[in-house]
Order: C-alpha cells, then sequence, then structure tokens
C-alpha cells in the first residue's frame, strides 16, 4: 500500500528538480540520507564505476524518471545537494531548549550582521525549517566553489554549499514539516556576505595581553582576565564563538552591578576575540548580544 505521504514528496522532489536543483532521499522523517556509505559501499549501480563509491552530491539528480523511482518505493523525504544545485543557503537556527535564554537566535544575530553591513535583510527565497528556524536561498558566485559553514558567521548561523545539503519544503519530520515562506525568486549570494564566508582570518602576531583595567573592583577585574584569556585561546571554529559568548555573559553580571565599564570589557573581549580568530565584526555582535542578555537578567549582588 502506498504511504499517505509518498506523492506528497515525489511531488516535492520533482519540483526541486525542475527547479534544476539535484536531489537525493532523506531517510523517512528524517534529515540525514538514505543512502548506503562508503564503508558499507556494494560496488553497484552508480557505484560500479572504476572510480568506485559515489558520494551524495554525485548521486544526487534531476532525472525525473531515477526521482519518480525512488520516491515510489517509499516516504523519503527530500535532500537538495546545494553544491551541485548552485546554491548557498543560509541556516537560521533557533535557540535549544538547554540553551541560554534571551540570547540572540540565527535571525537575530543575521539581523544584527546586515546592520553592522549597512545592508537590508534581503530578499530571496525562504523557508521555514521544521524546528521554526528558516533558510535563506541563495545562487553562489559564479566561478567560485564556497564550501559549507558552521558558525563562521556568527553563532546559531552556518551556511550550506559543497559539502552540505539542506532538507526541501514538502518534507515532514517528527517535529514539524518544511514549509515555503517566502517564494520570492532565489537571490545572488550579497557582497558582503561573501566577503564574510571567503575572507581569510588574520590571527594578530603574539600572545595575548589584557590591558590592566582600571576602573574595577579586583575581583571583576580578575574575572575579565580569566574570561578574556579562556576566549583568547579557543581557537577551534564553532567553539571559539559559544566560548566568547559564554564568557561575555559570566562577566555581564559585574557591568550590571557597576563593578567594571560595559566599555572595558567590550574591548577586552573584543580583542581576544579577534585573537581567537573571529572576525570583528563577528564579536560586535556577539558581545552586544551576551551583554544586553546578561543586564536583562543579571540578579542583584545579594542574591548571586
Amino acid at each position: 500500500m502506498t504511504h499517505p505521504h509518498t506523492s506528497a514528496l515525489l511531488s516535492a522532489a520533482l519540483t526541486a528538480a525542475h527547479r534544476g536543483w539535484p536531489v537525493i532521499p532523506l531517510r523517512p522523517g528524517g534529515k540525514s540520507p538514505a543512502l548506503h556509505g562508503e564503508a558499507r559501499c556494494p560496488r553497484t549501480g552508480d557505484c560500479a564505476g572504476p572510480d568506485g563509491h559515489r558520494k551524495f552530491e554525485q548521486r544526487a539528480t534531476t532525472d525525473p524518471d531515477r526521482i519518480q523511482r525512488c520516491w515510489s518505493a517509499g516516504p523519503f523525504n527530500v535532500g537538495i545537494a546545494t553544491g551541485p544545485a548552485g546554491l548557498v543557503v543560509v541556516d537560521l537556527d533557533t535557540l535549544k531548549p538547554q540553551g541560554e535564554k534571551g540570547t540572540p537566535d540565527g535571525a537575530e544575530s543575521f539581523l544584527a550582521l546586515c546592520e553592522r553591513a549597512g545592508q537590508p535583510v534581503p530578499t530571496t527565497r525562504r523557508i521555514r525549517t521544521a524546528s521554526s528556524g528558516q533558510h535563506l536561498y541563495f545562487t553562489a558566485p559564479d566561478g567560485m566553489r564556497l564550501g559549507s559553514t558552521a558558525g563562521t558567521l556568527a553563532p546559531k548561523i552556518d551556511t550550506r554549499a559543497w559539502g552540505g545539503q539542506v532538507v526541501a519544503p514538502g518534507s515532514i519530520t517528527p517535529a514539524g514539516p518544511y514549509t515555503v515562506l517566502c517564494d520570492a525568486p532565489v537571490a545572488k549570494l550579497p557582497e558582503w556576505l561573501q566577503t564574510a564566508l571567503t575572507t581569510p582570518r588574520v590571527l594578530p602576531a603574539g600572545p595575548f595581553r589584557l590591558v590592566p583595567v582600571r576602573n574595577a573592583t579586583r575581583c571583576a577585574a580578575v574575572a575579565l582576565e580569566r574570561e578574556a584569556a579562556a576566549v583568547a585561546g579557543r581557537t577551534a571554529i564553532g567553539a571559539r564563538n559559544r566560548e566568547l559568548l559564554a564568557s561575555v555573559i559570566r562577566i555581564g553580571r559585574f557591568v550590571a552591578w557597576r563593578d567594571i565599564d560595559r566599555a572595558d570589557v567590550e574591548a577586552a573581549f573584543q580583542a581576544a576575540g579577534e585573537v581567537a580568530g573571529l572576525t570583528a565584526a563577528e564579536c560586535r555582535t556577539t558581545i552586544a548580544s551576551a551583554l544586553n542578555y546578561s543586564l536583562r537578567t543579571a540578579r542583584p549582588r545579594e542574591t548571586a
């Protein structure tokens, strides 16, 4: 018996393919590819050639006959192979239940990036994800092979290009469906976003040195020195922005208690974040968001 969702998912796959976007089957109700990995490759079918195992980007297709055969076999969700599709998709994530309440989500961080670039939020195809996040679709720059990123632009913002895939609208997960929020034409990747994704990160020479803070209590000054050093030493991509966010939130209570000036905290973490390899814009956005959160939520000193 045909699964009730199969025809709708087949239609979603054909719709994406009609746009020229190669698709792959995803696990029913899931987001991961329903394809064998290299370790279990039978070396048959697509993988029978002299090059052996073919990865998902090589197996993604716009062939309607292949799509018909595949999605007639089961209620597979639909994945779009963003690299072969010529897309760069900006993934704006929501806060997880265990995350810091009141910290910026992906949409808020992206708005801050646009404001700092002096640019409006781009009008382009926009998809609502099952977790209430958003996917913003852009066409990749001609002649440029951009890779996928995680947290490079700002916390809760990933990008999917070569090496990545996104769940197409029409797909359904236990958390909810993927739906079209805005069906505008897919815009070109803005130049300022392209620059942010391609500008090499140059680390300042020499070890991190915190400029002594004069107008602060000893406790606040010592805490700032410790937290700024932790940020400067966290250079792993994906971890450094999280470290900056958490450290600034921890110091924010001292700003709320007037034990230290906000400007001194901003300057210290700006320097530490740039030493860790974050861009100046990333640092400013994260620091401002974290301090604003701390000032809203800090408990009185007597109860802390």
